[in-house]
């Protein structure tokens, strides 16, 4: 995993080439679930639907975050939603070069009642965002826990994006 100063040590290197020194193939943009487009593009922002934890052969994870998830397993369940909300801002944009700023993400958390380690878990997609788009990845953020998420997926991620 690249660390935020890394990123920033090689501020040339594009997106793709950061996801590429991960190992990460982007996979195609996840279609939507129900009656709803995965991206709005209003001026100068995306805004991107929220994406789940879901593998390049279509497999969902699921469970509940304090019960039969650990934090660690729920981490890479939200580095995995990060992929996917790239992979939809790629298919948006065509360029992830136009990629300004990651402005604010809102991470969910499928969890039991008593659980609280909510930020540990969305920290999968935000450690990721900064280790692909550098300074630019940087954003706001709220990490908030729920009874259920659809399917009962373990994470659920949704982005605005400010874009060139």
């Amino acid at each position: 995993m690249m660390t935020f100063s890394e990123a920033l040590k090689h501020p040339e290197n594009t997106p793709y080439d950061r996801l590429k020194a991960l190992g990460i193939t982007l996979p195609e943009a996840p279609p939507p679930i129900a009656n709803f487009v995965t991206h709005v593009l209003e001026g100068k922002l995306l805004f991107l639907s929220g994406q789940g934890p879901n593998d390049s052969e279509g497999r969902a994870h699921t469970g509940k975050v304090g019960a039969d998830v650990s934090v660690e397993a729920a981490y890479g369940h939200a580095r995995l939603t990060g992929i996917n909300l790239i992979a939809v801002m790629h298919a948006a944009l065509g360029d992830l070069g136009r990629v300004r700023r990651v402005v604010k993400l809102l991470g969910m958390v499928n969890a039991t009642p008593d659980f609280a380690d909510h930020p540990a878990v969305i920290n999968g997609c935000s450690d990721l965002f900064i280790e692909v788009f550098g300074e630019n990845g940087i954003h706001a953020r709220s990490a908030v826990g729920h009874g259920s998420l659809p399917g009962q997926i373990t994470v659920e991620i949704e982005a605005i994006v400010a874009i060139d």
